[in-house]
Parts: C-alpha cells; sequence; structure tokens
C-alpha cells in the first residue's frame, strides 16, 4: 500500500530577533555589489590567425552560425540582421549580402533604415542597377517617406543622370508631398538654368499648396529674375484666389513693398487702402505703420492725413467692439467717417449706433443717445439733402422713445422745425399737437408758440397760452410772456386782465418776478397810481426791504414836483415798519440808501437827521451752545448793531455809557498826572460816528462803577 501521508508545505521559520540589524544596507548599496561582481575582469579572448583556406571555411562558418542562431531568436530585431549584412559585405559575399538584406525586407518591408542601407551598399559597389532596382521598390512601396525620394533623386544627379533625376522628381510629386519637396524640386531646376520649368513647377505649387506664403514665394522668384509683369500678375492672381474673405495681410503687405521697390507708389498706396478697407481691422497694425511710414516717405500732407485718419478710425472701431454703448465713441467715429463723405458708409454707420439701444428705459441713459438719431436727421438733410430719410429718421426715433415714462422735447421741436423748411405747416401743427397732447411739457409749449409767433398766428398763440397756463397755472414765466405778447399786441387791458389773474393765484414759483414784471408795465403805461396800488398790496404780503426801496426808487424817479416828499415819506414809512424786524442789516441798508438819497436830492439839514439814525457797532460775548442747545464754558464775541432809537427804549443802556465814560476820564487823568514834562502833549480822542467799544462791561461791572 502506498504511504497516504499529507504533503508537506515549507518549513515555517521562527525570527528569533526582530530588532533592526545596527548596520542598515539600502536596496542602492545591494544593487551596486551586485554589479560590481559581475564586473569582474575577464580575460580577452585570444587573437585567432588564419592561415589556409580551411580555417577562413571554418570561422565563416561558425559566425554564420552565430549569426542565424541570433535571428532565429528574434527576427523582429533588425540590428543582427543589418550586422549579418555588412559582416558577408566584409567578407566581399555580395550576393549573401544580397540574400540577407532580402531575407530582412521580408521580415520587415516598412523599415526604411533597411532599404537606405541596402541601397548604400550597392552603391558604395557601383552596382547602379541594382540601386536603382532597390529604390524603384522601394518608393513603390513606401511613396510616403520622403527620404527615399530624396536619396534616389541625389543618386541620379551625382550620375549626372538629369533626365532621370527629373523623372523621379516628376513621379514624387505626382503623390503631392509636402512644400519642402516642391522647393527641392525648384532649386533642382534653377540650379540648372531651367526657369520656365521652375515655372510651371511654381505654377502646379501653389495650386497644391495654395498659401500666402507660397504665392508670395513665386512672386519674388519672378521678380528675382526681372520678370516684373508677371510678378505683379502673381499678386493680383492671388489676391483674387483668395477673395475679399479670406485675404491674407502679409501677402497685401508684400505687394504693397513689391510695388514701392518699383516706385509705384499710386499703386501702392491703392494696395494699401484697398487693405485697410478689407481687412479685419485687428490684423491691420501692420498696414497701419507700413502706410504710415510710405507716406512719409513719399507721400504727401493730405496723404499722411489719410493715414492718420483711417488709424483714427480703426481705434475707434476696436473701442466700440468692447463697448458698443459708449455713445461719445460713436460720435468721433461718425464726425470722422462725414468728413470722408461717403455716404453709404456713414449710413451704414448711423444705423449701426442707433442700434444700440440703452438697456434701462431711464431718461438719464437716453440723453445721449438721442443725439445719435438728431446728428443722424441732420445729416439726412443737410448733407445728404434727403428729406424724405430724414423724415422717416425722426419718426422712427419718436417711435422708439417711451412717452409715458419720459420724453424728449427737442426731438418734437428738431422735426417740426424741419417741417417748416420743408414749408410743411400742416405737419408742423400736427406733431407739436401731438407731442403736446400725448407729454406736455414746457420747453414743448414754449417752442410751439414761439413758432406760432414767427408766423404771426397771435390767434393760435393765445389759444396755446392758455392751454399752457391750464397744464402749469405756477409757472410765473408763462404769464409774463402771455402779457407781454398781448401788450406788444397794443391789447393793454387784456395785458393788465393777465397780470391782475396771475397774481392771484395761490402758488407760483417766482412771485416776486411776476409782481415786477406788473409794475413795470404800469410804470410803462404811466399808470402811476395803479403803480402806488400794487406796490401797496405788494407790501401787505411782505415788508421785505428791497420792495421798500424799489418803491422809493419809483417815487424818486416820477418826474413830478412831490416825488421827493413822496420818496422821503416812503423812506420814512419804511423805516418805523422796520424798526420790529429782526433783521438789523435790512435796517442798515435802507438807512444807507437813504442817506444816498438824502445826500443826492435833499438837503444838508435832512442828510443829518438821517445820519443820526445809523447804528453803532458793539461787541458783546456770548457763551458758545454745544449740538444739543446746552451753554458750554467757552464764550465767543460777535458785533451787534444798536440804532439810537432802540437806545431811547433801554435806559440802562444811557447809565453803562455814563460809567465807561467816568472811567476814561479817571483813566485820562491819571496818566495825565504821572505824565513828564518831556512830553506835554495832551492825548486827545476823537469819537467816529459809529464807535466801536474796545471792551465789554456786563451789569456786575457797572455796579462796581457806579
Amino acid at each position: 500500500m502506498e504511504d497516504e501521508r499529507p504533503a508537506k508545505g515549507p518549513k515555517i521559520v521562527q525570527v528569533k530577533n526582530k530588532m533592526p540589524a545596527p548596520i542598515q544596507i539600502t536596496a542602492e548599496q545591494l544593487l551596486r555589489e551586485a554589479k560590481e561582481k559581475q564586473l569582474e575582469y575577464v580575460a580577452p579572448p585570444p587573437i585567432q590567425k588564419i592561415s589556409d583556406p580551411e580555417e577562413l571555411a571554418e570561422y565563416r562558418m561558425k559566425k554564420r552560425k552565430e549569426f542565424e542562431d541570433a535571428i532565429r531568436k528574434n527576427r523582429q530585431k533588425m540590428v543582427n540582421w543589418v550586422k549579418y549584412a555588412h559582416w558577408e559585405e566584409s567578407q566581399q559575399e555580395l550576393q549573401r549580402a544580397r540574400s540577407i538584406w532580402e531575407r530582412a525586407l521580408d521580415v520587415d518591408y516598412r523599415n526604411i533604415a533597411l532599404w537606405l542601407k541596402y541601397a548604400e551598399m550597392e552603391m558604395r559597389y557601383k552596382q547602379i542597377n541594382h540601386a536603382r532596382n532597390i529604390w524603384d521598390r522601394a518608393i513603390a512601396i513606401l511613396p510616403r517617406a520622403n527620404q527615399l525620394w530624396y536619396k534616389y533623386a541625389y543618386m541620379e544627379e551625382m550620375l549626372s543622370n538629369i533626365a532621370g533625376c527629373r523623372q523621379i522628381f516628376e513621379r514624387w510629386m505626382e503623390w503631392q508631398p509636402d512644400e519642402q519637396a516642391w522647393n527641392t524640386y525648384i532649386k533642382f531646376e534653377l540650379r540648372y538654368n531651367e526657369l520656365e520649368r521652375a515655372r510651371m513647377i511654381y505654377e502646379r505649387f501653389v495650386v497644391t499648396h495654395p498659401e500666402p506664403k507660397n504665392w508670395i514665394r513665386y512672386a519674388k522668384f519672378e521678380e528675382q529674375n526681372s520678370y516684373i509683369k508677371s510678378a505683379r500678375r502673381i499678386y493680383e492672381r492671388a489676391i483674387e484666389f483668395f477673395g475679399e474673405e479670406h485675404l491674407n495681410e502679409r501677402l497685401l503687405l508684400d505687394f504693397a513693398k513689391f510695388e514701392e521697390h518699383q516706385k509705384e507708389h499710386e499703386r501702392c498706396r491703392m494696395i494699401y487702402k484697398y487693405a485697410l478697407e478689407h481687412l479685419p481691422k485687428s490684423s491691420c497694425e501692420d498696414i497701419f505703420k507700413a502706410y504710415t511710414i510710405h507716406e512719409k516717405k513719399y507721400g504727401d500732407r493730405t496723404g499722411i492725413e489719410d493715414v492718420i485718419t483711417s488709424k483714427r478710425k480703426f481705434r475707434y472701431e476696436e473701442e466700440l467692439k468692447e463697448n458698443p454703448l459708449d455713445y461719445d465713441t460713436w460720435f468721433d467715429y461718425l464726425r470722422l467717417l462725414e468728413t470722408e463723405g461717403d455716404f453709404p458708409v456713414i449710413r451704414e454707420a448711423y444705423e449701426k449706433a442707433i442700434a444700440q439701444i440703452p438697456p434701462i428705459q431711464e431718461k438719464r441713459y437716453w440723453r445721449r443717445y438721442v443725439y445719435l438719431w438728431i446728428n443722424y436727421a441732420l445729416f439726412e438733410e443737410l448733407e445728404a439733402e434727403d428729406a424724405e430719410r430724414t423724415r422717416e429718421v425722426y419718426k422712427a426715433c419718436l417711435n422708439l422713445i417711451p412717452h409715458k415714462k419720459f420724453t424728449f422735447g427737442k426731438i418734437w421741436l428738431y422735426y417740426a422745425q424741419f417741417e417748416v423748411r420743408q414749408k410743411e405747416l400742416a405737419s408742423v401743427r400736427k406733431i407739436l399737437g401731438t407731442a403736446i397732447g400725448m407729454c406736455p411739457k414746457d420747453k414743448l409749449f414754449r417752442g410751439y408758440i414761439d413758432l406760432e409767433i414767427q408766423l404771426r398766428e397771435f390767434d393760435n398763440c393765445r389759444r396755446l397760452y392758455e392751454k399752457f397756463l391750464e397744464f402749469g397755472p405756477d409757472n410765473c414765466t408763462t404769464w409774463i410772456k402771455f402779457a407781454e405778447l398781448e401788450s406788444i399786441l397794443g391789447d393793454i387791458d387784456r395785458a393788465r386782465s393777465i397780470y391782475e389773474l396771475a397774481i392771484e393765484q395761490p402758488r407760483l414759483d417766482m412771485p416776486e418776478l411776476l409782481w415786477k414784471a406788473f409794475i413795470d408795465f404800469e410804470i410803462e403805461q404811466q399808470e402811476y397810481d395803479r403803480a402806488r396800488r400794487l406796490y401797496s398790496k405788494l407790501l401787505k404780503k411782505t415788508q421785505h426791504v428791497k420792495v421798500w426801496l424799489s418803491m422809493t426808487q419809483f417815487e424818486a424817479s416820477i418826474d413830478e414836483s412831490d416825488s421827493i416828499d413822496r420818496a422821503r415819506d416812503v423812506f420814512e414809512q419804511a423805516y418805523k415798519t422796520l424798526r420790529t424786524a429782526s433783521d438789523k442789516e435790512e435796517r442798515l441798508m435802507l438807512v444807507e440808501q437813504w442817506l444816498n438819497f438824502e445826500r443826492e436830492k435833499g438837503t444838508k439839514e435832512s442828510a443829518a437827521r438821517v445820519e443820526k439814525l445809523f447804528p453803532t457797532r458793539r461787541k458783546q460775548r456770548r457763551k458758545i451752545l454745544s449740538e444739543d442747545g446746552i451753554p458750554t464754558d467757552q464764550w465767543e464775541e460777535f458785533t451787534q448793531l444798536v440804532f439810537p432809537d432802540d437806545e431811547a427804549v433801554q435806559p440802562h443802556k444811557k447809565l453803562l455809557d455814563m460809567a465807561k465814560r467816568w472811567k476814561k476820564g479817571h483813566d485820562d487823568t491819571t496818566t495825565t498826572t504821572e505824565a513828564s514834562a518831556s512830553a506835554p502833549e495832551p492825548a486827545t480822542e476823537k469819537e467816529d460816528s459809529i464807535p466801536l467799544p474796545e471792551a465789554h462791561v456786563d451789569d456786575e461791572e457797572m455796579n462796581d462803577e457806579s
């Protein structure tokens, strides 16, 4: 019986010590030690000398066996095949070497290096037909391997077989290789001065590879060989070939430089202009620079200005691409285009500009935008002289503006004025009537009224003023203009009625202008009693000093015997009225004007009486109030006007002045006693008409002085 024992597994070795070794060895050190052991010195094999054919045959058999074994191990390793073939070649066994190369090509016929080395071997031993056979097979199998074609053509050229070399190039060109192959073919023909053949190759080249640089190279070839007309024709063909959509900046720039070298400056200038008009603006920087240099060299002032204009236009267009809502840039751009005078281009630019509608319907965002429409309409009317287009522009603008939220009175007025120039008065009234009915504004009413006044349609003006006042009864300017119109027309009673109705309005924006206009109207009509009644009525509403002064000037200006007395009475009445006013500066103003009046038209006695009414300026102190209105510990000085009649009702002021004079006299006496004989002149002091005391004396100090 067989022993049925279980299979034994690997023996588990117990680790006695798991502590790290005192000397640690890294993996790098282990690998280095292993490598050093492999690099031990091995003695070279002995040099073998072959002395007879048998030994040579034995040596060759041994080497061939080694090579064959290496090939059998790895047929895909081409290095073994190459070494084998080179060794057979070194043994002058060409047939065997050919066989090895053929066997290698059977393994990997796509290996370009094998074909090259095989053909080079045949060329080294001048086996030309064998080499040609190899090259033909190679280019038939690998027609996209440019190196094979280059080597084949080079071999034929070295053999001076020019026709054969040209035939190889032709076969190669049928495969439409890259640009370098065509350039090599062209250089080959140029080496033998075959210009016509090179030109034919260029013609095929630019069709196969229609790149701008190839057209430029073709044109420069013609220029170098002094075929100027042909070079120009090639540039023109290139521009036609690419068309306006695919124009190239480099092509046009070289064309312009070609014309500049031929001293065809006008042609050069036209090429630059064509480039600037048809190329995208982002790729015109070099064009601008070259155009500027050309004009500085050969152009006049007009040409230089054209270049600068084009440059500015380019900058504006770039800015508008970044921010199409920049209306100021649109204004500059359109103004620049209008100087050129190309109406279709200008219209197209205006259409692009007005298409940039503000995104928000708020008037402040539309203010600059509306001027684009205005300029567009003015251009069509004044420059293009197209009335129908102008009318369409105005209508489109008015249809675009949201009149329920806001409107622009200038658009309506410009449209109406345009129709006036076209002698379409019915349209004018229809436009302005629509404007007033849709969005009534002061500016629209005034413009409509001014237009009717110019047309001498005064009944229409009256109706418009009535509607205007219904719309804004608090507008004093409207009342004044309405009354002035009636006054000009000679209807005084109607004008007076308008003024009277105006001053009865409960709310007015500038009532002082209205009252002044009414009073001036009565003065012009020499209705002085009416004017006085108006002044009296106005003084019941306000006691302002300017009203009193205006009334005194009015009384003094009347050519009557008692005008001076009347004016003086007004001054006295005004002074009495203003005594109770809190603003003492107004009283001072009144007294100053009164004194000037008395000096001009009164007597010395009346002037002296007025001079006594002048106040004095006294410095006083008061506590500074905080922001909460609470007095602080700090004091400030201020000047107060004290009128003589105010002192009469304040008896303690007189007592204070007496104390000041007593103290002043006491100080003067002490100073005189202590003065020496060397200073005999007494000190005198003159009081001014408006004395300014140096220090403030309060009530406690006054009691001490008493």
